[in-house]
This record gives C-alpha cells, sequence and structure tokens, in this order.
C-alpha cells in the first residue's frame, strides 16, 4: 500500500486500500467456491466454470452492450447492474440444480455435462450477438469481457463482502459436515449425514461466490484450479477447517501479489489475468495428464 507512494496519503491510502481489500475478497470467493466444488463433485479437476458461469457472464454483457449501445452501456448504475448479473447467475444454477439434482449424484454428473453444453450454447449465442454488433459497442465489450484485476469497481466492495461474507458463514458452519461429504455418497449416507441436502446447498453457496466474484472482475476460468491445488499441496490435509482458510489465503496473497508484480515491477507490459488463464491452462492439462489411466 506504500509502496512507490507519491502525492496525498489521505487519497493514496484509501484508493489502495480498497484495491487491496477487493482483490482479496475476488481471490477468497473463487478459492473457497473451487475446493466446495470440488469436494461435492468428488474430483480434483473441475471448477466452477465448468457450469457455464463465464460464459453467461460473456453472454449477459454482450446482450447489454448489443440492446443499450456502448453509450448506454457505459451509463449504466453499476450496484443495480452488479445486482442484476449476480443475481441471473444465481438464479441460471439454481435452476439447473432443481431440474438435475433430485435424484442423487448420478444427476449431478449429468449436471456437469449440462453445463458443458449450456457454455457452448452460450458462447455461440454471444458470438453471434457480437458480429451483428457496431465496431465501436464491440470495442467496449471487450474491456468487459476480460478479467481485469487493475480497474476493479470499488464502489461494489460493501455489497460484495456482505454477499460472499454470507456465503463464507454458511460454508463454515457446515466444515464439518463436508469433511464426510468428501468420502463419497454411500460412506456419508451410512454415517448418518444428508449429502444431497448438503451438496445442493453447498453447490448454491458456490453459484453465489462465483457470482459475486465474476461479476466484480470478471471471468477467471482457471484461477480456482491453481488455487485449490495449492491448498491441497499446502495443506495436505482433508479437514475443510484447514483447507477453505488455506484457500481464501492462497487466493488472495496470488492476486494481491501478482498486481504488485506487474504494476510495481513489470510496469503494466502484461496483465495479470493473461499469466493466470496460461498457468491454469498448463495445470489443468497436467492434471488430466496425469488422471489419465495406464
Amino acid at each position: 500500500m506504500t509502496l512507490g507512494a507519491k502525492g496525498s496519503w489521505s487519497f493514496l491510502l484509501p484508493f489502495r486500500g480498497l484495491r487491496l481489500a477487493a482483490l482479496a475478497l475476488v481471490g477468497a470467493a473463487v478459492g473457497v467456491a473451487t475446493v466446495l466444488f470440488q469436494t461435492v463433485t468428488g474430483n480434483r479437476i473441475l471448477t466452477p466454470s465448468i457450469m457455464g458461469f463465464d460464459a453467461l457472464y460473456v453472454l449477459l454483457q454482450t446482450a447489454l452492450v448489443f440492446l443499450l449501445g456502448g453509450l448506454g452501456y457505459a451509463m449504466l448504475d453499476a450496484r443495480p447492474k452488479f445486482l442484476a448479473e449476480t443475481g441471473l447467475m444465481m438464479l441460471a444454477s439454481a435452476s439447473l440444480l432443481g431440474l438435475l439434482l433430485g435424484r442423487g449424484r448420478h444427476d449431478l454428473h449429468r449436471m456437469l455435462l449440462v453445463g458443458v453444453i449450456f457454455g457452448t450454447l452460450f458462447r455461440s449465442l454471444a458470438a453471434f450477438l457480437q458480429r451483428l454488433m457496431d465496431p465501436n459497442a464491440f470495442a467496449v465489450l471487450q474491456g468487459a469481457s476480460f478479467a481485469s484485476f487493475g480497474s476493479v469497481e470499488t464502489d461494489l466492495l460493501a455489497l460484495a463482502a456482505l454477499l460472499a461474507g454470507a456465503g463464507g458463514a454458511a460454508t463454515w458452519r457446515l466444515r464439518h459436515a463436508l469433511d464426510v461429504v468428501a468420502l463419497g455418497r454411500a460412506p456419508a449416507i451410512g454415517l448418518g449425514v444428508g449429502y444431497d441436502a448438503i451438496g445442493r446447498f453447498t453447490l448454491l453457496i458456490v453459484a453465489l461466490l462465483v457470482s459475486v466474484s465474476t461479476a466484480l472482475v470478471g471471468p477467471v476460468a482457471f484461477f480456482g484450479l491453481i488455487v485449490a491445488s495449492l491448498a491441497h499441496l499446502v495443506v495436505r490435509s482433508p479437514h475443510h477447517a484447514h483447507l477453505l482458510p488455506a484457500a481464501a489465503l492462497i487466493g488472495a496473497t496470488i492476486l494481491v501479489a501478482g498486481q504488485t508484480l506487474f504494476e510495481r515491477v513489470l510496469g503494466l507490459q502484461s496483465t495479470l489475468s493473461v499469466v493466470i488463464e496460461f498457468a491454469g491452462g498448463l495445470l489443468f492439462l497436467a492434471l488430466l495428464l496425469r488422471a489419465r489411466p495406464t
């Protein structure tokens, strides 16, 4: 917060403090959401983006720019827009869960497959609208469709923190039950844990956390995979009382340290989101190859 500081401290410290809090919030939310999602699905490779959140976000931004134009989009009030984006992604997730999670774990697998299909559909619709769009409006859309850690909407921080805090508090209350859910459906039911009910509720929390982080900074497909993998590597414990705080701290540390490096050392010659997606893609391929049956 004080590195290379010049000018008025009364402006500088609150400005950097809000950005620091926003980066920490996004990193923690994505990290916790990914750990929860992998616990419920029983798969250390999958991430919430498989449900089509990123594609839905891009489609929403594309539709707004297409209908309102570049100028109308830029003049939208940030808070109602943030709530609408978060609410729409939550509604889509809740609808999908309600339709597909009525009969146990097989429906969960079907949900993941449908998530891939819907992600493809959303991307195709977004691409279609982009081809019909005015070039100036398309330029505005480009800035809104990619994750940006350098220009976080700090005006939305209090609202985002409230929603993410509610999801985090609910997650912490479930930490011991999640340890049993991680064993699988049959062992969890045998130990007296309501596997299906906890799975549905946990996935709704995942939807809330991912929706908040995506609406705040944009889509980050592979960031959660990096954070969750590092959390499991560092903690080496199956207990969520250890994994969840570790994922939150690692996610926040990566974003804050990475953004500081790109701003203060590299002079913004590149963007943190590009490096994260590249590293996450390589990690995803490595996990797939390691999990391949021999």
